[in-house]
């Protein structure tokens, strides 16, 4: 081989070397903030709602090329509080969440949900997820949006699914006005 042909392939080399490492994924995880996060959540029954808040105990979103890709995030069973009652109401109420009936919180301290495949359209992240509640795992579906370091995610969850059935007309017969809905709501915000 010729010297010019030599140095014609090492600058061949040279060039796709280059422009590989330009191209290269980027893959970073960015810890959650746990102090700075925050859960709020809404139970509805037929005759009325409540709310509260949970604490984020640990977790870790993960990103490729700068867009959301996965995660895991880490709920602090033990950090439910009921915000709209006060006094006796409120410590039965939140005595009661924490019970076998609802969430099991001496046995189960934990909630965790895994993000396990994530897509991207229209400024928006199509998670879906395992969630796991008093042991059970199930899949769950939602929206997230990611900007600034804060993720957001609205989503429904069907307590029922994860054997919470206390109250549920799906289960119970006769229960009138005493009937707690199957869903319950979190507004969850997660800065990193």
């Amino acid at each position: 081989m010729t010297q010019l042909k030599k140095l014609k392939s090492f600058a061949l080399v040279a060039i796709a070397l280059l422009s590989i490492s330009f191209v290269k994924d980027t893959k970073e995880s960015k810890k959650i903030n746990t102090a700075e996060s925050s859960i709020f959540w809404i139970g509805k029954k037929i005759t009325g709602q409540h709310s509260g808040n949970l604490s984020i105990k640990e977790g870790v979103l993960e990103f490729e090329n700068d867009k959301l890709s996965g995660g895991k995030i880490v709920v602090d069973m033990k950090s439910l509080v009921v915000t709209d009652l006060e006094g006796d109401a409120k410590a039965n109420l939140e005595g009661h969440l924490n019970s076998e009936d609802f969430f099991g919180v001496s046995s189960h301290e934990t909630a965790t949900l895994m993000l396990d495949s994530v897509t991207f359209a229209n400024d928006t992240y199509n998670v879906v997820g395992s969630f796991t509640i008093k042991g059970i795992t199930k899949t769950i579906d939602f929206d997230m949006t990611v900007a600034d370091n804060v993720a957001k995610s609205s989503l429904k969850i069907d307590r029922t699914l994860f054997g919470i059935r206390y109250g549920s007309a799906s289960f119970f017969d006769n229960l009138k006005n005493k009937a707690i809905d199957n869903l319950f709501e979190l507004e969850v915000t997660l800065k990193l």
